[in-house]
């Protein structure tokens, strides 16, 4: 079982889409709670969904995915690169804990292409690259504008009772330089050659790819295989550092939106399994569930997907009465995995009212909105360890029942919520510790509410200041009805 949990407790934004700087902190400083819950509001257009986008560029980092180079497109017109803080902290037990940064700079490759001396590859492995890398080789010489992640950076301080380690550099890399400091590589990997011309191959591989060199399958694999051959505490420490970053944006961080490429589709729901149960070190695996088409399932994860709506009904009787849903065995499929026939069901997710059943796909935007989410709130609610990212929490959910919901999590619930949301319900509902605003300045675009006495309604206090203007930072640029009028006219002439 595990014996920690991992919180997100600062972000810092430079240069993502319409954020210059940006500036967060998840912690409620108002009351202590279980729960870590955050609520961003403010007016279009200023920043609210950049703040999941750099989520979401994190769960792609952490789990060694590409950043799709769509993403060229998310970095400030005004900027030649993003910047990108995440502040974690550790806790293994009240007397252990690590407080670790992890930060990242993207920017645009123009061409493409760059020269090897650049990229810290010798000349020997270029023929072995070229014999092994197959299309990677082929494209280096095409142009294509991509993301490419100029360099990261990886620090961490540790307390353990008397025992304390100060904040110090742990990994980077950048253009010019692999791996740093030298003394955290050498503890690492070692000084053999080969190792030294494996990482730069695996470096070179996961540039053209966008992803992260720290959190990447050949780079961890490469550590943890060195870390086993040697029995050195501070080795295996850094590794299971890595792990714990490694695991939490693998099967522990969702972030959920409904357009970007590569969140979670609010039209799913993830089954998590354990690939293996000997590997100490092995992450637990996804397998999505579609709520509008046939999902072809293997066997194995038949009950897994049984027992996930089962604990979805719980909940979702109480918040629809009378609403169930459940799953429709379409029959036995053959899945071909690795060459492999391998046997599976093909499945239809179907909703249960009245003593009716129909396909989950002809219900309403709002119940499958809240089908696809519950399972994840229900994950929050229960698990330290889970952090939850919904950009639009608001979307097709009854005004009432979404500030209800949020009393909940935020009172009793034990993970992490972030979420954006244009309904303004939840101000009164949930302690103003949990509630962070938007504002028109791109230089400071995130602040808390300052000047507020413990009898003030937030909800009100928010219209008052969109007019009045109270705050060090403007919330809302204002409108003027006459001229909307006065457009809305000419557009129809």
């Amino acid at each position: 079982m595990k014996d920690y949990y991992l919180r997100l407790t600062d972000l810092e934004i430079k240069g993502l889409k319409n954020v210059k700087n940006g500036k967060l902190n998840f912690v409620n400083k108002r009351k202590a709670f279980k729960a870590s819950v955050l609520g961003l509001y403010g007016q279009n257009g200023t920043g609210k969904t950049a703040l999941i986008d750099a989520l979401h560029i994190l769960k792609l980092l952490l789990s060694g995915k590409s950043i799709p180079d769509e993403y060229c497109n998310y970095i400030n017109v005004d900027s030649r690169e993003a910047k990108l803080s995440y502040r974690f902290r550790i806790y293994v037990s009240e007397a252990e804990i690590y407080d670790v940064d992890y930060e990242i700079c993207l920017t645009v490759d123009e061409e493409g292409e760059e020269s090897f001396s650049a990229s810290g590859v010798a000349e020997e492995v270029l023929p072995y690259l070229s014999e092994r890398g197959g299309n990677l080789w082929n494209s280096l010489g095409k142009k294509k504008r991509r993301l490419e992640i100029k360099s990261e950076k990886l620090s961490y301080a540790y307390t353990k009772g008397e025992t304390r380690i100060k904040k110090h550099t742990f990994l980077q890399s950048t253009r010019t330089e692999l791996i740093s400091p030298k003394k955290y590589y050498a503890l690492l990997f070692g000084r053999r050659k080969e190792t030294a011309e494996r990482l730069k191959i695996i470096s070179l591989m996961v540039k053209q790819k966008s992803q992260s060199l720290f959190f990447s399958d050949d780079f961890f694999e490469e550590a943890l295989l060195q870390a086993l051959k040697r029995d050195n505490k501070e080795q295996k420490f850094c590794v299971e550092l890595l792990f714990k970053l490694l695991n939490y944006g693998r099967t522990e961080l969702f972030v959920l939106g409904a357009s970007s490429t590569g969140k979670i589709n609010l039209g799913e729901l993830p089954i998590r399994y354990k690939a293996s149960e000997k590997q100490e070190h092995e992450p637990i695996g996804e397998y999505f569930l579609s709520l509008d088409e046939a999902t072809e399932l293997p066997e194995e994860l038949f009950p897994e997907a049984k027992r996930l709506i089962q604990n979805i009904n719980g909940v979702l009787e109480q918040i629809i009465p009378g609403f169930t849903i459940s799953i429709a065995d379409l029959g036995a499929v053959m899945l071909m995995e690795n060459r492999e026939g391998k046997k599976g069901h093909r499945i239809q997710l179907m909703s249960n009212k009245n003593s009716k059943e129909i396909p989950l796909r002809y219900e309403s935007e709002g119940i499958k909105k809240i089908v696809s989410v519950l399972h994840l709130l229900i994950g929050m609610y229960n698990q330290s360890s889970i952090t939850v990212a919904i950009d639009e929490l608001d979307a097709g959910i009854f005004e009432y029942l979404l500030g209800e919901i949020l009393h909940i999590l935020s009172e009793k619930g034990k993970g992490q919520l972030i979420f954006t949301s244009h309904n303004l319900r939840p101000l009164e509902t949930i302690d103003r510790g949990f509630i962070a605003f938007t504002t028109t300045n791109p230089e400071n675009r995130y602040i808390r509410f300052t000047n507020l006495k413990t009898t003030n309604n937030l909800r009100d206090f928010y219209f008052r200041d969109i007019v009045l203007g109270e705050q060090n930072e403007p919330v809302y640029e204002m409108t003027n009805n006459a001229e909307i009028a006065l457009a809305l006219r000419e557009a129809g002439e």
